[in-house]
């Protein structure tokens, strides 16, 4: 059995720009040579990509980090750098992306061959060609490449499955799912048996296939987060045929159609839709003495119970994974509600709203400020740290106009507000000045 990996949490980092040229022309015949920085590349994006022969998470868990790379520098005589590659990481149908920081949805990745950027390279630093003007024909002004952005994503999965197996633990989904495709599962005789979904293709007897998913045993109460709780729920959701399989041989001394409400009961307090689904009984363990007896009761209460409004729609199948018999009806009929039931749609209006594309927003906070210990005034905040990385500080013009747009941000003026006089030292990440009212 394949581990099912459904969630992991992954970082990514796009490229940084390349930083832009201080350069200028020297050439012979050509006495007052003008600026010829170029400008510096963008950086590489990351983008998500998806990937139909994927079918779970599980080469993330030994790659989590992902870079791209940097633009190239800019080059004299007005060369700009080349912008870089952007990196594509291959993904499995039904991934869902978060921002693991913000909880917000960036995208959720369902058909073959669609891309989500996730990271956004940083443009490329100007060249002092760019900082040109006729006030200042020769200006020893650069900017460095933006930073890339850098972010934790969280990827979740939810198995795709056509067919959903349910039923309380040990009522014979493992064995069912063992018989009739490739997939071995782990099987044991005790509650708690499958932790993981396990998924099998399986191939009716004329030909059709369908994605079949054996999901963990519910007990009473999965959907209050007991047992093994909610998650494992959420691989119903996308299942479009449930098959409900329930222990016709009493065994544990307990009865069918109580099951069989308990489980539906499950389902419905999950999350209303999956009673929307076309359900196909599935009594199992046939082979057992009083399962004869126990069917025709359990169909008796089946077709009975007129508040079940669906009940005489509902086919029930008699198998037993212990003879393998009856398993031919079963998937043929499957097969029928497979083709005829449309996909779901996978999420609901609330998860639609909930799609937040997130950018740099001149409404972050640009900066904040604060007091260290040895009364250094600490600047930090997205925005001006973006405009401190792009400042080429080995260019005394550059610096100028560093500070020029701290002013135009209004820094000077907070700092002044907080209390802060001539001579005071004032950092941003490593940098210190002195405050100069």
């Amino acid at each position: 059995m394949s581990m099912f990996l459904d969630q992991v949490t992954i970082d990514v980092k796009a490229g940084k720009g390349g930083d832009g040229m201080v350069a200028f022309r020297r050439e012979k015949y050509v006495p007052d040579g003008g600026p010829a920085g170029g400008d510096g590349g963008r950086g590489g994006d990351i983008i998500l990509v998806v990937d139909e022969g994927l079918r779970t998470l599980m080469d993330f868990r030994f790659n989590r980090f992902f870079r791209s790379t940097p633009g190239e520098n800019g080059m004299s005589k007005g060369m700009h750098g080349r912008g870089a590659e952007d990196t594509y990481v291959p993904v499995p149908q039904g991934t869902t992306v978060r921002d693991k920081e913000t909880g917000a949805l960036l995208g959720d990745l369902l058909t073959h061959g669609q891309e989500l950027c996730v990271a956004k390279g940083g443009r490329g630093g100007r060249g002092n060609i760019r900082f040109a003007s006729p006030r200042n024909p020769a200006p020893e002004i650069a900017e460095n490449g933006e930073p890339g952005i850098e972010r934790k994503i969280e990827l979740e999965l939810k198995v795709l499955a056509d067919v959903g197996l349910v039923g309380f633990p040990s009522v014979g989904k493992s064995t069912i799912l063992s018989i009739v495709s490739q997939a071995r599962p782990k099987i044991g005789a005790y509650h708690f048996t499958t932790l993981v979904p396990n998924l099998g293709m399986i191939a009716a007897e004329d030909g059709r296939s369908f994605v079949m998913a054996d999901l963990p045993g519910l007990i009473e109460g999965a959907s209050q987060g007991v047992g093994l709780g909610t998650q494992f729920l959420r691989h119903i959701e996308r299942t479009r045929v449930i098959l409900h399989v329930i222990d016709m041989s009493g065994m544990e001394g307990r009865d069918p159609y109580d099951d069989y409400l308990a489980i539906n009961k499950e389902l419905e307090s999950h999350n209303l839709r999956l009673m929307e689904r076309p359900q196909i009984i599935v009594a199992n363990k046939m082979d057992m003495p009083d399962a004869e007896e126990n069917l025709k009761e359990f169909k008796e209460k089946l077709y009975a119970d007129v508040e079940d409004e669906f009940a005489d729609k509902i086919p029930v199948f008699a198998i037993s994974g212990m003879t393998r018999s009856g398993f031919g009806p079963l998937m043929s009929a499957t097969a029928d509600l497979v083709e005829t039931t449309p996909e779901f749609p996978l999420y609901d209006e609330e998860m639609e709203e909930e799609t937040v594309r997130y950018e740099f927003k001149p409404e972050d906070k640009m900066f904040e400020i604060s007091r260290d210990d040895d009364s250094t005034w600490v600047l930090e905040g997205p925005g001006l740290e973006r405009l401190f990385k792009m400042t080429n500080f080995d260019h005394d013009e550059s610096v100028m106009r560093f500070a020029r747009q701290l002013r135009g941000l209004g820094v000077d003026e907070q700092l002044r507000a907080k209390g802060a006089i001539d001579g005071d030292l004032v950092r941003i990440d490593s940098f210190v000045f002195e405050f100069v009212d």
